[in-house]
């Protein structure tokens, strides 16, 4: 197991003990391979669409994260949104390495803008070529089946890798693909999946990570759980990787209504906290059940973050913090870091559209204070 070269490669015990004047004194017990990022998803990108971040990300809301104690953005890319590609068709292979210099110029930028407030930012592509868990975009092929989708992978990997050669680990990590998962049809939102089988999805990560590498070798790589982010993956224990969690158990309560969940949202049970929903019962103790094998992941060395967590606007807000802060502490305990979906937007700090709270006006948008006060806790 090469997990003591993935800490002295990385420099981030360094940066995680940094940290430690605002972690309790168990969190200090805990030593976490990745430092203990705190911040937001950008979704700048995350659409497909061109022209869909007329609503983008500014110098202030960098200002702002830094301002008021966090260090980390993510930002979950659509690939098709840095090609070039005829948009009134649907993307054919031939047209996936077509990249668009001037828009991974504008992510790069991004990129810098979060790295002059001492953001480091995560690059993670959600929509791969191949794969996206959302579907809505007609992929050409599938990343888990065809040897083609996974060439282009690699060579997405490697642009990035390359245009970021000369970028530290402080400055920039690289999340290969979002909540990777099996999809019976990849155009159905709805269609079965499940976990993907596990030696896959090393061969599949271990040629990315080489290919990062080949650029840089210091470079921070970091994997999605397997099964839609919810499991840890074993199978790449003994590579020097970071792996990434989610803060959505249970997602009756996260994903309340969420209409890209449930296909009928009157369907969705009313959540509560603690209590039952469902006909299961949740509390803080089934939050540590679930997180448990990520925390032995943490013990034996592996480096976990949650690359995302937060809560949909239509969770009753009450529900939502007593939920979020049993969450957060959990993972601040073992130390491992967090990033809320998202920072402005349906659940995120500013402007959620949350219709049973009362915002504070901040700069113009709203500013949800009651749970800026709950994040900075951890």
């Amino acid at each position: 197991m090469q997990r003591r070269n993935f800490i002295k490669t990385t420099g981030l015990v360094t940066a995680g003990v940094s940290m430690a004047g605002t972690l309790s004194a168990h969190q200090q017990q805990i030593t976490n391979a990745l430092p203990h990022w705190r911040g937001f998803n950008l979704l700048d990108y995350f659409s497909p669409a061109r022209g869909s971040n007329s609503n983008g990300s500014t110098e202030e809301d960098f200002k702002w994260m830094a301002d008021w104690g966090f260090n980390f953005v993510r930002i979950p890319m659509a690939y098709p949104r840095y090609i070039k590609f005829d948009s009134s068709k649907d993307i054919t292979p031939d047209d996936v390495l077509n990249f668009d210099e001037k828009e991974v110029d504008n992510i790069q930028q991004l990129v810098d803008k979060a790295n002059k407030q001492g953001l480091h930012v995560s690059l993670n592509l959600h929509r791969a070529p191949g794969f996206c868990v959302n579907a809505g975009f007609n992929e050409p092929y599938n990343l888990w089946q065809d040897e083609k989708a996974q060439e282009a992978f690699y060579a997405h990997w490697g642009m990035w890798a390359k245009r970021f050669a000369s970028y530290s680990n402080k400055q920039i990590s690289f999340d290969l693909v979002n909540e990777p998962c099996t999809r019976e049809d990849m155009n159905d939102q709805f269609s079965r999946r499940g976990p993907i089988p596990g030696a896959l999805y090393r061969k599949v990560a271990k040629t990315a990570l080489e290919t990062i590498r080949s650029h840089n070798p210091n470079h921070l790589v970091v994997a999605d759980g397997n099964n839609v982010g919810a499991d840890v993956i074993p199978e790449i224990f003994d590579l020097e990787i970071g792996q990434s969690c989610r803060g959505y158990y249970p997602h009756y309560v996260s994903h309340y209504r969420a209409p890209w969940v449930w296909e009928n949202p009157d369907d969705a049970p009313m959540p509560v906290w603690p209590g039952q929903i469902d006909g299961k019962n949740f509390s803080r103790e089934t939050i540590e059940e679930f997180y448990k094998p990520w925390i032995d992941a943490v013990k034996n060395g592996v480096g976990v973050h949650c690359g995302e967590c937060g809560c949909w606007r239509e969770t009753p807000h009450d529900v939502f913090l007593s939920w979020f802060g049993d969450v957060l502490s959990v993972l601040a305990e073992n130390n491992i870091g967090f990033a809320l979906w998202n920072f402005r937007g349906d659940f995120g700090l500013l402007d959620s559209g949350r219709k049973d709270i009362e915002y504070e006006d901040w700069h113009g948008h709203k500013l949800d204070r009651k749970l800026l006060e709950l994040l900075q806790k951890y």
